[in-house]
């Protein structure tokens, strides 16, 4: 799953995201802070490939891509809205392919501006990346190349405080940036970085009316922090592989970024620090159980503005819960199995 797919909805209700051999699940919890309902099939009966990106607009509405089989050997990608966790989602829209026909090129990446409008981005087969946007009034626009390098793992893509949608991929040798220079415009290629990065690694987050921060993992093992216009910064090791889950919260008043991440010895690893501020340093503090190597993590927020991480294990199909307490500092309840 691509992007953070703990999402609050309209209501205050928290809402998670998984994949199914062919379909997209959604579990909900029935009243804010409350129980969880089963899982159920979203977007309606379509058979979808394993894969899937989320993104939430400011109105709090959910944007689902996935990709679906349509002939033999080629697929193409869907789009779904969900308004709220309790009500049905939109069916399976078709929008096209990158290339216009053909077989899966990658996982897709989808961000939503300030007008509510998605936007997903996908490698192109050969060399680029590819994008597709909603129109203002209903339906969608042609395929966009926007250029660039051969696309490695799995882009990234976000609104930033602004409004403007931004893009980052690895590519061989480092990482590319693409972004909006004014609302309703195609996103152009901006700043590369030469560094090395593992694909798959790559998340990113709104931290500022004028910025966007990167974090990816080097060869190294560093987790890293790059803003364009500045150099990159290594924050702390990566706990464990694959991308970090990352929300900014207050923490004792202050404006703060919070990263978790499963750690190479299972548990959930979580580090803090002041938003922007990487060279006032972070550390990882472990907490809950151990978690099977396939198990995901995402953080958000809940309906009284609390942090919330749950981690997903598709093997075991067990989905666990903490919270921030009512209380200083970043600590948490127990993990609960919901």
């Amino acid at each position: 799953m691509n992007g953070e797919w703990l999402v609050r909805g309209r209501d205050g209700r928290l809402c998670v995201y998984l994949t199914s051999d062919d379909a997209v699940l959604c579990r909900a919890e029935h009243t804010p802070g409350g129980a969880w309902d089963p899982p159920r099939r979203v977007g309606g009966d379509q058979k979808l490939h394993p894969v899937l990106a989320v993104g939430r607009g400011v109105d709090d509405y959910a944007h689902l891509v996935s990709w679906r089989p349509t002939v033999p050997a080629q697929s193409g990608l869907v789009h779904s809205t969900h308004f709220r966790p309790l009500l049905a989602a939109l069916d399976w829209t078709p929008i096209g392919h990158p290339n216009t026909k053909g077989d899966r090129t990658g996982a897709p990446a989808v961000a939503v501006d300030a007008q509510g409008r998605a936007h997903v981005f996908v490698a192109r087969a050969g060399t680029g990346l590819g994008m597709v946007a909603q129109k203002e009034k209903g339906g969608w626009d042609p395929w966009r190349d926007l250029k660039g390098p051969d696309v490695q793992g799995t882009p990234v893509a976000l609104a930033g405080e602004s409004g403007r949608v931004e893009a980052y991929a690895a590519v061989p040798g480092g990482l590319q940036h693409w972004r909006q220079e004014k609302p309703g415009t195609p996103p152009v290629l901006g700043e590369s970085l030469e560094t090395p990065v593992r694909a798959g690694t790559l998340r990113a987050l709104a931290t500022s009316p004028e910025h966007t921060t990167l974090y990816y993992t080097d060869d190294s093992g560093d987790l890293c922090a790059w803003r364009p216009g500045g150099k990159p910064v290594a924050l702390l090791a990566a706990a464990g592989p694959g991308p970090v889950a990352a929300v900014r919260c207050e923490l004792d008043g202050h404006d703060c970024t919070l990263l978790a991440q499963r750690s190479s010895s299972g548990r959930v690893a979580f580090a803090a620090y002041p938003t922007e501020e990487e060279g006032a340093g972070a550390w990882w503090t472990e907490s809950g159980p151990q978690l099977p190597a396939d198990a995901e993590v995402s953080l958000g927020r809940d309906h009284e503005d609390r942090v919330v991480a749950v981690s997903l294990s598709p093997s075991a199909g067990r989905l666990l819960v903490t919270r921030r307490k009512d209380e200083p500092g970043l600590a948490l309840t127990a993990w609960r199995e919901v």
